[in-house]
């Protein structure tokens, strides 16, 4: 069978990811990472408030020959913005989970994520969990062997990652968008470049 790349020529997919995790974790450092790389230093402002309510970046890039437009949603972690964040969740094609390896708090609130996700989204969905700040690691609470197994029980990839030091965003965004490549390239295949004014975009599947 031809890969996404082959069926998908000439088109433009889109692919809505989503950053879940709670607040301060750096979910809005990592967007920025991905998608204003700065090398050789941090990432622009790399110092933020809080997100308030819902963010957004767009990043188009090329895998496997294919044009890839990400629509990239930063969901505010803090409880009185949780319904909001959670509506998001809705037609997304893969989620990034973060917790802080500082903060224990962040890491036991990784399950309610995570049932959050199968509440809201689609039952197929793919996710990605990330233990962000590997870079603070005098400050660590939460050993790596913890976010391996945790990864391991949910059946997905996990990543150790630094938004300041640079370290394995690209790899872990890469991981996520080739499973959602793989698992969804029928229903992606022949969207167009979503306009964010549209209240609703038809969605048609490829012909395969």
């Amino acid at each position: 069978m031809a890969g996404p790349g082959h069926r998908s020529a000439g088109k433009t997919l889109l692919v809505k990811i989503v950053m879940a995790g709670e607040s301060c974790v750096g979910k809005t450092s990592i967007v920025r990472r991905y998608t204003e790389p700065s090398p050789g230093g941090p990432p622009p402002a790399a110092s933020y408030i809080a997100t308030i309510g819902i963010d957004f970046k767009v990043k188009t890039i090329t895998f496997n020959d294919t044009t890839v437009k990400l629509q990239i949603w930063d969901t505010a972690g803090q409880e009185q913005f949780h319904t909001i964040s959670t509506s998001y969740f809705r037609g997304a094609h893969g989620f990034v989970l973060v917790y802080d390896i500082t903060d224990s708090d962040s890491f036991q609130g990784i399950t309610s994520w995570m049932k959050d996700i199968h509440e809201k989204a689609d039952d197929e969905v793919d996710i990605v969990l990330l233990g962000n700040k590997c870079d603070k690691e005098t400050e660590r609470m939460i050993p790596k062997h913890k976010g391996e197994k945790l990864a391991w029980e949910y059946g997905i990839p996990f990543f150790e990652t630094s938004a300041t030091d640079n370290i394995n965003i690209e790899d872990a965004f890469s991981v996520l968008l080739k499973e959602i490549l793989n698992k969804n390239s029928c229903v992606l295949c022949d969207l167009d470049v979503v306009d964010l004014n549209e209240s609703k975009k038809k969605r048609t599947c490829c012909q395969l």
